[in-house]
């Protein structure tokens, strides 16, 4: 629904406020119709009073002083006597529920012919018909007997009851609710690869279980984790005492240049492979510090020109802290991939916002198919273009991806034209830091 509340907290106390005015309404609901019978009576009782005394003073009193009688009734107490019309009593009976049973409880007190007639044209008055020897008349009464004004009080405390309701809803809710906001909070630095997260696993039953099965998810996702870690790490040592050896075996046995150089290729192929499985392997939390950021950019880039790889270096970002030895893998991993699958001129376009420091990485190349940019960022994929060059590893974005994500920040491949764009976005770790200087000439 698109007017609800997101946020649970705000929805819950909605729910229940809403449940408090719908069961408020269902007990004044219930209370005027149990009080609508008794009331009735109440007022018949006072009417039939009433129209007993006019009728004994009418009988009582001289002819001659009817009428001054008559007009003193009105003066004093709003009570007047009007003759009925012989039409008259083929009036309607009342329509409203109090109004019938007022009418009832008149004709058990005053016979079954008295009719009650509520005038439209004068809502303060109500008629009761009674007769007088052979005649019938209508005894006109003003509304106050029968009915009352606004319950102004009632409706004051009801208005405090419900926002003492939803002051109380708030708070419980808000309560209940701080675990759950504390589980996102430990989820989503788990997700960062911080498996050392722990959830408080006290409060209610349901909460602490809920708290204990994350804490035994958490620790066995990092067992996991340190398992793969040692299994890549160990992998990598162990083969590069047997690739040496094979190294300076080749170098010294095999007499044909050309067979000796494809093969020495070939196991620095294996070597570098095995490299980047240590790289994944390593923790991505690493020990952030200050660094200047743009000779940092200017160094990788350095080091690519040299080997014949032109990279220019567009924008500038300053100094913040973020880990160098990621970054500058990281930067590097995404070079070596624009310059191995795309289109020179590659660069690096630098930009620094007030919660991010984005690093973007362009080729123009002929880019990759859009279903296949998240998929690219998988260990040990490679797609078509990838594998027609028959190098690399499939590694390379995801240690990058491994590192954003382990910093709190994000990988994202994108299209140009022509190439690929990849963007490492950082978060900022001090927004107050002042503002960059200006590009370096």
């Amino acid at each position: 629904m698109p007017h609800l509340p997101h946020s649970l907290l705000a929805r819950t106390v909605v729910l229940i406020g809403g449940l408090l005015v719908l069961s408020l309404a269902a007990w004044l609901s219930l209370f005027t119709l149990a009080e609508q019978e008794p009331r009735a009576r109440q007022i018949a009782t006072r009417v039939t009073a009433v129209v007993n005394l006019t009728r004994a003073a009418l009988l009582a009193a001289q002819p001659e002083r009817r009428q001054a009688l008559l007009q003193e009734l009105s003066q004093r107490e709003g009570i007047r006597v009007v003759p009925m019309a012989p039409e008259e009593t083929l009036l309607p009976p009342p329509e409203s529920a109090m109004q019938r049973h007022i009418w009832q409880a008149l004709q058990a007190s005053l016979g079954e012919d008295t009719l009650l007639l509520a005038d439209p044209t004068d809502d303060e008055a109500l008629w009761v018909s009674f007769t007088l020897g052979p005649d019938a008349y209508w005894l006109v009464l003003p509304r106050s007997p029968h009915a009352t004004g606004l319950p102004w009080q009632w409706i004051g405390w009801g208005a405090l009851t419900l926002l003492l309701a939803f002051a109380g809803g708030w708070a419980v809710v808000k309560r209940i609710n701080r675990p759950l906001r504390a589980a996102a909070e430990v989820a989503g630095r788990v997700g960062r690869g911080d498996f050392s997260a722990r959830l408080d696993e006290q409060g209610p039953d349901e909460l602490a279980s809920l708290a204990q099965a994350f804490n035994r998810m958490s620790a066995g996702l990092g067992k996991q984790d340190a398992d793969r870690a040692l299994l890549l790490a160990g992998l990598s040592h162990d083969l590069r005492t047997p690739l040496a050896r094979l190294r300076l075996a080749v170098e010294m046995q095999v007499s044909d240049d050309t067979e000796r150089n494809a093969m020495i290729c070939d196991l620095d192929d294996i070597d570098a492979l095995s490299r980047q499985f240590a790289e994944f392997a390593r923790d991505g939390a690493q020990t952030a510090g200050p660094v200047d950021l743009d000779a940092l950019c200017g160094e990788c880039a350095a080091s690519f020109t040299s080997r014949g790889l032109p990279v220019a270096v567009h924008g500038s970002l300053g100094s913040a802290t973020v880990a160098a030895d990621g970054l500058r893998r990281s930067l590097s991993n995404l070079l070596e991939n624009a310059h191995r699958y795309g289109q020179p001129p590659v660069m690096i376009e630098l930009e620094r916002t007030a919660a991010s420091l984005d690093f973007t990485v362009a080729d123009q190349g002929t880019g990759l198919p859009e279903t296949e940019l998240e998929a690219a960022k998988r260990p040990f994929w490679r797609g078509n273009a990838a594998r027609t060059g028959a190098q690399g590893t499939g590694l390379g974005l995801a240690i990058v991806e491994r590192f954003a994500r382990h910093a709190g920040g994000s990988l994202t491949l994108s299209n140009r034209n022509p190439g690929l764009r990849a963007r490492l976005r950082l978060p900022l770790a001090d927004p107050a830091h002042p503002a960059p200087p200006p590009p370096r000439p």
